[in-house]
């Protein structure tokens, strides 16, 4: 049985940090590209950040150079530390495993304001 049991979110001002974390269970991690998404109210999920098995990153235009996406193969979790936040960082955050299928977590709320 698969699961990310993500971790992290919460309340925070204007211009502050949070680290996200993903624990993964249930896959061979190491072949799984990991990634983050973020869903706001009425807005569609949108990918927030990638990393596949060789390391390889991608980014939202919207956070690039403030967020940074890494995995750590031997733990089986991926992070997304997040600087610098604006209001609009604020949604639902998701970790997502992609290989042949697409696996979800349930979402963590990361809530910027002042």
């Amino acid at each position: 049985q698969v699961q990310l049991v993500e971790s992290g979110g919460g309340l925070v001002q204007p211009g502050g940090s949070l680290r996200l974390s993903c624990a993964a269970s249930g896959i061979t991690f190491g072949l799984y590209t990991m990634g983050w998404y973020r869903q706001a109210p009425g807005k569609q999920r949108e990918l927030v950040a990638t990393i596949t098995i060789g390391g390889s990153t991608n980014y939202a235009d919207s956070v690039k150079g403030r967020f940074t996406i890494s995995r750590d193969n031997a733990k089986k979790t991926v992070s997304l530390q997040m600087n610098s936040l604006k209001f609009e960082d604020t949604a639902f955050y998701f970790c997502n495993a992609k290989r042949i299928s697409n696996h979800w977590g349930q979402g963590t709320q990361v809530t910027v304001s002042s």
